[in-house]
């Protein structure tokens, strides 16, 4: 049996982990979360997840700043990053897309079909 693919969550609500790997894992993925944006730097490094789910409110450090150092670390900025927020304004979307250059953006409250493709998508299953 192959190992599963690890996907890193991080978020400041620890319902929305719980969801998130409740969907995922029923697709078998793994899915680590992590508290806040430390927290999930540090899951990052450690860890090496295939993909990296990333809320954009978060208190202490916003997921922007998360994108950046992410981004700026050798060891991490080779990961796909999918932005799954509150946030659905249309420049917010445009500035993680296009300028950010985000892998995917995904507006909550979305569906698991929604999620579980974008993360296909983003890892080339598709």
């Amino acid at each position: 049996m192959s190992a599963k693919i690890r996907i890193l969550c991080i978020e400041d609500q620890n319902e929305m982990i719980d969801l998130l790997r409740l969907i995922l894992e029923k697709s078998d993925y793994e899915v680590i979360g992590a508290m806040g944006g430390a927290e999930g730097l540090q899951h990052a490094r450690v860890h090496s997840p295939a993909v990296i789910l990333l809320d954009l409110m978060m208190p202490e450090m916003d997921g922007w700043e998360v994108f950046k150092q992410l981004k700026s670390d050798p060891a991490t900025q080779n990961i796909p990053v999918i932005i799954v927020t509150a946030r659905s304004e249309g420049i917010d979307k445009v500035l993680g897309l296009h300028l950010a250059k985000v892998d995917d953006y995904i507006t909550k409250p979305f569906g698991p079909n929604e999620l579980v493709e974008s993360v296909n998508r983003v890892l080339g299953k598709q």
